[in-house]
Order: C-alpha cells, then sequence, then structure tokens
C-alpha cells in the first residue's frame, strides 16, 4: 500500500498528477460517454456502475475517470499493477473485497494496462467479477480482443475513448495556469500562440500537454513566484510532434491497413501520407518494404509486374541505406504502386488453388508428368505419353498437368487491366488451341 512521507512536498508532484480532476466537471472529452444522458453518466448518476474496460491512447482520461467513478459511487479504489500483483496478492485483496461486500461496501478494483495481466492473473478475478464481490475496471491501449481472457472480456462492457481536442487540451491548460494545484500563486507570462502549440504537440494526450507546459514554466522561471514563456522556450521543450505509434500494438496493423488500403484505392497522396506517419513514427523501413513487395503481387500482379521489381529494388534500397535515406525509395515504390493498374487474379487463383490442394491432398500426380529415373518406375508407366512443348512448332502440347478429379479447372482468370488484358489474350489463345487439338485427337482416337 503507498504511503505519504512526513516530508512530503505536494509542488514535488508532477503537474499532470496534481491537475487530475476531482469532479466530472473537471473532466475533459469523452463527451459521447459522459455528456448528459450518456450511458457513462448515467450508470455513475444511478449507482449502478459494472465491470468496465476502457481502451484508448495514452493521456485520454482512463485512469481519472476509474478514480472519478469511484468517488461518485462511494466505493473502496483498490488499484493493481501487472509487476507487482501475483495471484496471492490478489486473492488476499478479493477476499477482503468480498468481505466488505457483506457489510455492504463496494470495491472498485482498477487494473491500469490490464494487458499487461497473463492470464493467470486475470482468471483470479474472475470468480469475484461474477459474484459481484467487486466491480472491475480495466484500463488498456491495446485492442481488449486480443489482449483480455475471453471469459473476463465477457463479463465487462468495453468502452472506447478517444484522444482529446487540442481545444479541450488549450482550455486545460488555460485552467492550469489559474489554477492552486496548477500555476495560480506564480506569475507566468505566456501567449495563447504557445499554448495552442502545446495543446497541438500533445496530440490528444492530457498528459503529455500538462508536462510540457510544466517543463517551459520551469524553464522560464526567472523567480521562484515568476516565470516568463517565450516561444524559443516553448521550441526548446517540443523537439517533435508527439505521434501515436506503438510498432508492437493495435496502431501499428491500423497503419499498415491504412497504407496499403491506399495504395489499393489508387490514391497516392494518402498513401504517402501514411507512409511518413508509419516511418516518422518509427517503423522499422524494412518492415514496410516488405509489406509493399507483397501489395505488388497481391494487388497489382500481372496488370504491371514492374511492380514486383520496383518494391524489391525499394527493398534492397532499405537494406543499403537505412533510414532516413530510403524513405525516398519507399515514396517511390508507394507511389508507383498507387498508380498502377490492379489486378488481384494472383491472389484469387492461388487461394482457389489452395483450397483444392487442401482438399485432394491424396490425389496422385499424373503419371505423364512424373519424372523416371529409374527402369522400374519406366515400367510403371511414370512420364509415359509425356509431350515436350519445344518438340512441337507452337510449342504447346494436349497434355493435361491437373489431377483427374480437377482436369478443366481454371484458378487464374486475368483482368483486363493494364499489360494484364494482353495475358488475357494470349491464355484465351492457349485454352481455344487446345481445346481444338483435343477435339481433333478425339476424333481420331473414334
Amino acid at each position: 500500500m503507498k504511503q505519504t512521507s512526513l516530508f512530503h512536498n505536494e509542488a514535488d508532484t508532477p503537474l499532470a498528477d496534481r491537475m487530475r480532476p476531482m469532479t466530472l466537471d473537471e473532466y475533459i472529452g469523452q463527451k459521447h460517454l459522459l455528456g448528459e444522458g450518456r450511458i457513462i453518466r448515467t450508470m455513475i448518476e444511478r449507482d449502478e456502475v459494472q465491470s468496465m474496460i476502457f481502451w484508448g491512447p495514452p493521456g485520454v482520461g482512463k485512469t481519472t475517470l476509474a478514480r472519478l467513478i469511484a468517488r461518485y459511487t462511494k466505493a473502496e479504489f483498490i488499484t493493481f499493477s501487472a509487476v507487482t500483483s501475483g495471484i496471492k496478492e490478489i486473492k488476499e485483496v478479493m477476499n477482503k473485497a468480498e468481505s466488505a461486500r457483506e457489510m455492504g461496501q463496494k470495491t472498485i478494483v482498477f487494473i491500469d494496462e490490464i494487458h499487461r495481466f497473463n492470464k493467470a492473473q486475470q482468471d483470479a478475478f474472475l470468480p469475484y467479477v461474477e459474484r459481484g464481490s467487486i466491480t472491475l475496471i480495466g484500463a488498456t491501449t491495446e485492442n481488449p480482443s486480443f489482449e483480455i481472457n475471453n471469459a473476463l472480456l465477457s463479463r465487462c462492457k468495453v468502452f472506447t475513448l478517444e484522444p482529446l481536442d487540442t481545444e479541450d487540451l488549450y482550455d486545460l491548460l488555460k485552467r492550469t495556469l489559474k489554477d492552486q494545484r496548477g500555476f495560480a500563486n506564480m506569475d507566468v507570462a505566456i501567449d495563447d500562440a504557445s499554448l495552442h502549440l502545446i495543446a497541438e504537440y500533445a496530440n490528444g494526450d492530457a498528459r503529455t500537454a500538462l508536462n510540457t507546459l510544466e517543463l517551459a514554466v520551469l524553464s522560464g522561471q526567472t523567480s521562484s513566484i515568476a516565470s516568463k514563456v517565450t516561444k524559443e522556450i516553448v521550441k526548446q521543450c517540443i523537439s517533435g510532434k508527439m505521434l501515436l505509434y506503438d510498432k508492437n500494438g493495435e496502431e501499428h496493423y491500423n497503419l499498415i491497413s491504412a497504407l496499403h488500403k491506399s495504395m489499393r484505392n489508387s490514391d497516392a497522396d494518402a498513401a504517402v501520407y501514411w507512409l511518413a506517419r508509419m516511418l516518422e513514427g518509427g517503423e522499422d523501413p524494412l518492415y514496410i518494404a516488405r509489406r509493399i513487395v507483397r501489395f505488388a503481387s497481391e494487388d497489382i500482379g500481372m496488370a504491371d509486374s514492374r511492380a514486383l521489381q520496383i518494391a524489391i529494388a525499394a527493398y534492397q534500397a532499405c537494406q543499403f541505406l537505412g533510414m532516413p535515406e530510403c524513405s525516398v525509395h519507399l515514396t517511390h515504390a508507394v507511389v508507383f504502386c498507387s498508380l498502377a493498374p490492379k489486378s488481384n487474379s494472383l491472389y484469387m487463383a492461388y487461394e482457389a488453388a489452395a483450397k483444392d490442394a487442401r482438399n485432394t491432398l491424396s490425389e496422385p500426380v499424373p503419371l505423364q508428368i512424373r519424372n523416371a529415373p529409374t527402369k522400374l518406375m519406366e515400367e510403371l508407366g511414370y512420364g509415359k505419353n509425356y509431350q515436350y512443348a519445344h518438340d512441337f512448332k507452337e510449342h504447346l502440347t494436349t497434355l493435361q498437368c491437373l489431377p483427374g478429379k480437377l482436369e478443366g479447372k481454371k484458378y487464374y482468370n486475368p483482368s483486363d487491366q493494364g499489360v494484364e488484358k494482353r495475358v488475357a489474350e494470349r491464355k484465351r489463345q492457349i485454352e481455344e488451341w487446345k481445346a481444338r487439338k483435343r477435339a481433333e485427337e478425339k476424333q481420331q482416337n473414334k
């Protein structure tokens, strides 16, 4: 249990903690959940709070909202850490909560970063949630569908918390300058433009906004009760735009999906933007290059086979140069792929063939297309009636290459996009030639 030292100084507490909202009126953002008549506000007003998961990016008020719920519902508030809380500690606290419930005392158990709890830890809460001994509130920046056990997730309502608007953050910073918990006791000189700059930099994260303001005020301090924050000081405190990006989290997959779908939709401008979002957020350029290589065949394919060559060249450039130099090569590949004619015929061909392959794994390879390296194999008919295409004038034969069950099956159906239109015509000519020749052979064998 956390204890306060006799020598604890409130001024030593980070500004973001000092400015944590004490009432729902102070809470900013999330109006879709806390506005008049909205679901969480209604639950609080009726004192009918259920177990729930708050899912959203850092600094949007997940922990604060859980604390406010506990305060408004007059419940005991207990926090757990995935690092320090083992199964034994969880069960001890849960038993105390069970006893408290019997005495009419509610307990809200808050688990920050619940995605860091392993399966056994999450399962330890399950019976107490089911019995109503506790109200569980979890907070996570990761997709609950992937990170939380289904059994526990099914007993919790998931609420998505959104990044805060720049104007909301600006209002928070203005309030902080006048609040006793903030800088009301200091003469802070900072203009609105600088506050807006900090709000924009924070990118929806209240904690980042407050921490940046605190650093700026301390950097501009001229005395114990005065600070002059210039634009130069603010710029020094802001080394670059805060980018919401986690290479191992859901945002990683959201952004690569955005890049892929923008290229597929032939939107070069959007594709370059999402590429920049990933690279500026620290993504491995080789990962992006691999995805572009895949795209070149999956979404362009035979419509313009140069896409695969350019994608592989971009991958090699990333290996040779690394960031930041290789950003232009990735842009080259992304723009080419975006503007190239599109065809998913290769992707569809493989998917259809793979489905049949899984259902016909025991189908033997036709004898005529087997090799016969030994005399025994030759005697068994391996390679019998094989037709060597180059021995024929048209370099075509009527040889049947599919297993008997799949004879006549077609997997590759070329589109009429780009170069593939010519490929489609060539395939049609081959199929017509084979059909005609087989009909002639059939007639001769009668």
